[in-house]
Formats: C-alpha cells, structure tokens, sequence
C-alpha cells in the first residue's frame, strides 16, 4: 500500500510540474485539447516526458524498498533492524520470582553473528544471548540455563515488566516478543518496509545476475541460446498462424459459406485461452519443439483470422462501387481495395497475436522445455532465485516490448495509410 501511494504522490506532483513548465514556455495550443482521434490519430500522442518519469518512478521505487546502493542512502525506505538488542524477561517457579536479561544479535542472512560474552547473573533466573537473522523471528529457551526450568514448572509472566500470557505478544525496543503455547518467548526484529531479497532482490543484484549468466550461461546454455530458442518458436507459431489465418478471414470475409462455416468454430476456439490447450497439445504432439510450436500455431491462428475477418467487413462499400465504376475486376477489387484497406486490421491483429505468442511459449516452457527464457524462470523458482526469475521476466517484457515496436514501425512503413480515411 505504502509503495502504491507513493506512486500516486510521484505522478500527481509531476503531472501539475510539468504542466507548469510547458504552460510558462508555450503559447496555449487549443489542437492539443482535442480528446478523440477525429480519424488521423495525431490528438492524442505519448508525452515522452511522462514515459521517462514513469520508468524512473518505477527504479526509484524498486531501490527504495531493496536498500539498493545505486540509490543515496537518504532515499531509502526503513529498512529491517540490523544489531544488537534484548529485553528483561521475568520467569516464576515455586511461587519465587526473578528477572534476567535476554541479549539477541540480529544479523544479515547470509552472515555468521558474532555473539557477545555476558555474565549469567546472580539470581536463578540467568542472562542469555540469542542470534535471529535479519526478517526472521526465533523462539528463545530462556530456560535452559536457569535454575528452574520448565520442566520445573517456571513459567514466563512478563516481557520488560509487561504481564504476559501464551500467546499474547508486547512491543519491546527493535521487535515485538510474543508467547508461544508453551510459554517459550519468540522475538520478531523490526522489519522496516524494505522487501527480503528473496522476496524482491535489489536492481544491482539483477543486473549482476544478469551478467554473470550472460558470461557463464545457464544450465549448460547462454542467456542468447535461451533468448533464441523462445524467439524462434514464437517467431515460427505466428508465421504458421498468420498463413492459415489471414486467408482464413479473408474468406470468411468474403463468402457467406465460407463465414457460415468457420464462424462458429472460430468464435469457438476464439475465448479458449492458449494456456488450456497444453494439455491436449503435449498428449498429441509431446513436450517436444513440435508441440510448442503447435500450440503457438493455435494461439495465432485464430486472432489473425478474426482480424483479417474484420478487416475484410470494414472496407467501404463505396469504394467498391466506384471502383466497380471504373471498370475493376473482381481480381483487382480484392488487389486494390480489400488488401490494403484491410492491412491496418490485420496489423493491429499481428501485434496482438504475436504478444499472446509471446506469453505463451513462456507458459509452455514453463511447462517441459530445455532451453528457453520459462525454461529458466521455472528452474529459478524451484530454487528461490529470485534474482534470476526477475531477470527473466524483465528480459522478456523488454524483447515483448521491441517486438510490439518494431511491428509498429513494420506498419508505419507499410501501411502508412492507415488512419488517413
């Protein structure tokens, strides 16, 4: 929640910056207030402005709460305790109470504590020394140096002078101690707001990560092989789907039978998402490249059918007219008028199946595969490398994004009429 109204704070307070730094530098631009597209797409354009502040936002926020070292020290969000701390615990047997004092060193994970040397005390309630790693908790036997142990019936009856009882908890400095069920004191260190690293390891140690397996590779692979494997079974799947596809629509586009016919098999196949077709896909085909590239095959098949299906229905009639008018073949109708003025749908509907593509030989990785950037997010997983399956998932979200990009500038290249009426 804290991170979420942080975000929201961040793009507010640059909205109304921004705003009033154009509005000192420029005259007021009444095009700009345009609010829908009026057929050219030139009203509404990404404020590049905003694209960089939202990413930074988003580093800003991802060092903030993993104490990243690439951020000063002074940005950082509270971070877990890390030292040394105690509390007084008063322990009763035999109707006889007395004090002693609990010293508990609370260490980074993956370092040994060094424990200090105390004296037991005089009472028969002696001092003790305990180590609890960083985000952890830990039942402390307070007892098992005492004179009176539980199995002599002592029993904890107050935290730093705080009655207690079994399962009650008290706030002590740097944690909170709580009683188990069978009187055993369990100290929590103060967490802060900073994530564990095995929850959300820093920038850094992505970036580390990502250069050690980029030199070292993974599993017996490069990062580049992992990357290529899953580029060429997308890039295959949607080259397949997009050849049955978009003729596909075309003649449901064009024919009545045609539509008839394939209609209620597409709007069929159309809701069933990628993902719960694996199943049927590895009984058929196994786990093999044959069976991911068919299942990519389907992903794509069905959203280049409908696009081009619709793209066909959106042409103008009277453009057909008046290019009947003019004497056109029915061979030059469809070369003329219907192709072109049913690419733009078409491409529209390319970069959506070649997004679900991508998704998907991921999910399909996941599932049976030996190379392949799911391939290393599962294997990661199984092991609690963090590092590595958000490393995974960045490099995916950046490939999806330049696909999504250059599919674009495919289409502002090839089809620069779209959109011009």
């Amino acid at each position: 929640m804290i991170p979420l109204l942080i975000y929201i704070a961040i793009f507010v307070a640059s909205y109304y910056l921004v705003k009033l730094v154009v509005n000192r530098r420029s005259t007021r631009d009444y095009t700009s207030l345009k609010t829908v597209t009026f057929g050219d797409e030139s009203a509404v354009v990404p404020n590049r402005v905003a694209s960089f502040v939202s990413i930074a936002t988003i580093f800003l926020l991802w060092g903030m709460f993993t104490g990243s070292t690439l951020l000063p020290s002074f940005l950082h969000a509270p971070g877990p305790f890390e030292g040394t701390t105690g509390f007084e615990y008063t322990a009763e047997a035999n109707g006889v109470r007395d004090s002693a004092t609990v010293t508990i060193v609370v260490h980074p994970i993956d370092a040994e504590p060094d424990l200090p040397e105390i004296e037991p005390g005089e009472g028969w309630a002696k001092n003790d020394v305990a180590a609890i790693g960083m985000w952890r908790s830990g039942l402390i036997r307070v007892d098992r140096n005492d004179e009176f142990g539980r199995d002599e019936g002592a029993v904890v009856v107050a935290i730093n002078g705080v009655a207690i009882a079994p399962g009650e908890r008290v706030a002590v400095a740097d944690g909170i101690v709580s009683l188990s069920d069978k009187g055993t004191p369990n100290f929590q260190p103060e967490k802060g707001w900073q994530m564990e690293p095995i929850w959300l390891p820093s920038p850094e140690a992505v970036m580390q990560r990502l250069g050690e397996i980029a030199s070292e590779g993974f599993r017996g692979s490069t990062l580049a092989e992992h990357l290529g494997y899953s580029l060429f079974r997308v890039i295959v799947g949607f080259v397949f789907g997009a050849l049955i596809g978009i003729p596909l629509g075309y003649a449901m586009g064009l024919s009545n039978w045609f539509r008839g016919w394939f209609d209620p098999i597409v709007e069929f196949m159309r809701p069933v998402p990628p993902l719960a077709l694996i199943p049927l896909v590895i009984i058929w085909a196994g786990i093999g490249e044959a069976g991911k590239i068919i299942l990519l095959f389907l992903a794509a098949l069905w959203i280049m059918a409908i696009a081009a299906r619709s793209g066909v229905s959106g042409v103008k009639i009277s453009k057909v007219h008046a290019a009947y008018s003019l004497g056109a073949s029915k061979w030059q109708i469809m070369r003329y008028v219907i192709i072109p003025n049913s690419l733009p749908e078409i491409f529209t509907g390319a970069r959506v199946a070649m997004g679900v593509c991508w998704g998907t030989v991921v999910a399909a990785e996941l599932v049976a595969a030996e190379q392949g950037a799911g391939m290393m997010i599962m294997v990661a997983s199984k092991f609690q490398n963090t590092d590595i399956v958000l490393m995974g998932i960045i490099l995916i979200g950046v490939i999806g994004f330049g696909i999504d990009m250059l599919m674009r500038w495919a289409e502002r290249i090839l089809v620069p009429w779209k959109g011009k009426g």
